[in-house]
């Protein structure tokens, strides 16, 4: 049984304000976990049902863990249905965007945006499509937001996210910056070359026009039907693809 004082520690982790000020976030799901586990980031604790705990890899000896009843995890999850297991897991320090990685491969770049499924969704197709940076402006949802965290499905434990000032650092960059856009060249007729930068701008109002000054190659995603736009996780897989199929040419 987890004493008060635990129960509250790990509640207020459900809040940004403290997730920085201590430097953890939560993870859910024994796939989610184990990953996590595998991965450079540090786990600080584990709770979990008793019926999980034969389902962990052996763990460093510096991972406390705890044996939580059904009471307990319904008060420190953050879902409606917990998952039987919950860990606590250092944030990294963020680390300088060393730019020579970005050289000969595609990024994203994400301008703004805010619904913590959608960080979630890009995060898990970057990770599917072999894309490793993901770089977010200072006022892209935090990718350590419970629902993001849950929406990677592990994914976030491969794919390195950073938040900069992209109006700085895409100059910086010296790479090709693809922007998609409603009036740019269609998907099917740009040329990707080999390397390069594809923003993808906030769920309403697009990438800012601070930003749009600075794509070289504007890009749009053709529009058949009557849907007025596109979901910017869907637009994010689409053009992962694209990118994709030209590279394997």
């Amino acid at each position: 049984m987890l004493s008060k004082s635990q129960i509250s520690f790990i509640k207020s982790l459900h809040q940004k304000k403290y997730r920085k000020e201590n430097g953890m976030f939560i993870i859910e799901g024994i796939k989610s976990i184990v990953e996590f586990i595998d991965s450079p980031y540090q786990i600080h604790s584990i709770f979990y049902l008793p019926q999980y705990q034969s389902l962990l890899p052996t763990l460093a000896a510096n991972i406390k863990l705890f044996e939580v009843n059904n009471a307990d995890l319904d008060k420190i999850s953050t879902l409606q249905s917990p998952q039987g297991i919950l860990a606590l897991v250092h944030i990294p320090e963020n680390p300088v965007l060393d730019l020579k990685k970005l050289k000969g491969k595609f990024s994203l770049v994400l301008d703004g945006v805010q619904d913590p499924g959608n960080l979630g969704t890009i995060i898990r197709t970057a990770d599917w499509f072999g894309f490793k940076q993901l770089i977010c402006s200072q006022h892209t949802v935090e990718a350590y937001n419970p629902k993001t965290v849950q929406a990677t499905m592990g994914s976030l434990s491969r794919v390195n996210v950073h938040y900069t000032d992209l109006e700085a650092f895409l100059p910086s960059a010296q790479l090709p910056v693809f922007g998609a856009v409603l009036n740019g060249k269609s998907l099917y007729e740009t040329n990707w070359a080999e390397e390069g930068l594809v923003i993808l701008g906030n769920e309403g109002q697009g990438i800012s026009e601070e930003l749009l000054k600075l794509i070289t190659d504007p890009v749009t995603i053709p529009k058949v039907g009557g849907a007025e736009s596109l979901n910017v996780a869907i637009s994010a897989a689409i053009l992962c693809a694209d990118i994709n199929r030209n590279l394997q040419k």
